[in-house]
């Protein structure tokens, strides 16, 4: 009987392969893929220069969706993150250019920001029982257009303040080890994701995090503040959102406040290729990161491709609805 049970279990526990770990290595596999497909269909994908590019692409979109792995895991979902990255990029903008605070207490503001929105969207959701969806829809409108009043428009520039650019574009790296020009938007995005995995494995956060996805309702009845929990996870990824904001800044060397609607899909799309369940309970920051380079990576192939944008868009709609099929089926052969 034991035989049997190890071999109907689709080969997987067999093997000795978590579900999770194929599902990253599956993910990395994929990436691999489209590297090698890329590069010879163009030999100017493999250049340093373009991948450096990509890898500066990826720090925001990674930034963001190291931030909505918390969140999905929960089992829920943030639809905000793309205009609240908006929202406190202009907030970091008024605090230097127009306040004329230092940069640091700059920074500081714009990730405050993020937190805000992200502890109302938590309390809307966890105290006053708004469904995910429609709290962080409301929040996606109303940071959308508080970025659009605050900013009355029009881009918020940093040209007076040359050390605001070096946060992205800047290279600590080079400074070390000559040659070696990896911006500092990438390192931050590393940085973030270590931060994030010590976070989520480590962390009484993380404990409850997983426990909070996998059953909420066992997990209050143990005693555990789900309330609480819950505001916690959605201001930290408030957090995440602020950074990323600063980062989008930095790389622009300005605050533009139409900028941010669609990012959030690509950072849920990422969360989901990187293996994390939208159902919630289980998710890797690994993964998410192996999901926001596949974004990364397809978003660039397919402009040095020459593929018209309108065309982009239709490939990575098509790459959401692939991902959240792939989730779909994990979770049937999980039952």
């Amino acid at each position: 009987m034991k035989d049997t049970a190890l071999v109907t279990q689709g080969g997987k526990r067999a093997l000795g392969i978590p579900p999770g770990l194929l599902q990253q290595v599956l993910a990395f596999g994929s990436l691999i893929v489209l590297v090698l497909v890329f590069s010879l269909a163009s030999g100017n994908f493999f250049q340093f220069s373009n991948i450096v590019g990509i890898l500066l692409s990826t720090a925001v979109i990674g930034v963001l969706a190291l931030g909505s792995t918390f969140v999905i895991i929960t089992g829920g979902i943030d639809l905000s993150v793309g205009t609240v990255m908006t929202l406190s990029a202009v907030m970091t903008g008024v605090f230097i250019t127009f306040w004329g605070l230092p940069v640091p207490l700059g920074l500081l503001g714009g990730m405050l920001t993020g937190a805000l929105c992200g502890m109302i969207s938590g309390v809307a959701i966890a105290k006053m029982k708004i469904p995910p969806f429609i709290a962080t829809l409301a929040m996606m409108m109303i940071a959308k257009g508080l970025a659009l009043v605050i900013s009355g428009t029009k881009p918020i520039y940093f040209t007076d303040h040359p050390a605001f650019g070096e946060i992205a574009l800047g290279s600590l790296l080079d400074s070390v080890i000559p040659g070696f020009a990896i911006p500092n938007a990438v390192l931050v995005f590393f940085v973030v994701a270590i931060l994030g995995a010590i976070v989520l494995s480590r962390t009484i956060i993380g404990r409850y995090n997983l426990a909070i996805g996998s059953n909420e309702e066992a997990t209050r009845l143990s005693g555990v503040n789900v309330t609480f929990w819950k505001i916690v996870i959605y201001t930290m990824t408030g957090l995440f959102t602020g950074l990323a904001g600063i980062l989008m800044a930095s790389r622009l060397n300005s605050a533009q406040p139409a900028l941010g609607m669609g990012y959030e899909l690509e950072a849920i799309a990422a969360v989901v290729i990187g293996g994390t369940s939208l159902s919630g309970g289980k998710g890797t920051i690994v993964g998410t990161v192996i999901g926001a380079l596949i974004m990364s990576v397809l978003t660039n192939g397919l402009r040095i491709l020459s593929v018209p944008q309108e065309w982009q868009t239709v490939v990575v709609g098509f790459v959401i609805v692939l991902a959240v099929y792939a989730d779909i089926l994990r979770r049937r052969k999980a039952v």
